[in-house]
């Protein structure tokens, strides 16, 4: 038998859509609306300027060329991340000046709650029973 070397994560865009698809489908727009985001938003929604941050973190991106470039780049695996759309280099930097951290906050705290609802020891912390946490998660020893 030949040695396969099984590479589940081949690319981040995995990774990015998986972690994406943890936060709630209508939660940004609905947060985007109560800080007043979606009101400085023209062409680049909210949702994709979430995604850009995301991939950001993902990537270590230096800065705004690089990380804008490899949005570019790769705007078609970016679309199946629920429609996201790249950034320009202009669009990204205005909406980091003039879009409400207060969004970015808001939704970090409901994403959490959202966790802590379908895991409970997501949120539990270091003091956690991890054998719960392994069995709602599905501990793969089948």
């Amino acid at each position: 038998m030949k040695n396969k070397t099984i590479n589940p994560t081949g690319s981040q865009w995995n990774i990015l859509r998986q972690i994406c698809n943890f936060i709630p489908p209508q939660e940004v727009s609905k947060i985007a609306r109560i800080t007043g985001a979606e009101d400085k938003s023209r062409t680049f929604k909210p949702w994709s300027h979430v995604v850009s941050l995301v991939y950001a973190q993902l990537t270590h991106s230096i800065g705004l060329n690089d990380l804008c470039d490899s949005l570019q780049l790769h705007s078609g695996p970016l679309s199946s991340v629920r429609g996201a759309t790249a950034p320009s280099r202009n669009g990204l930097s205005n909406a980091n000046r003039e879009r409400p951290a207060e969004m970015a906050e808001q939704l970090f705290w409901r994403v959490k709650e959202h966790l802590g609802q379908q895991l409970p020891g997501f949120v539990a912390g270091r003091n956690a029973n991890p054998t719960l946490f392994s069995q709602n998660l599905g501990d793969g020893c089948d």
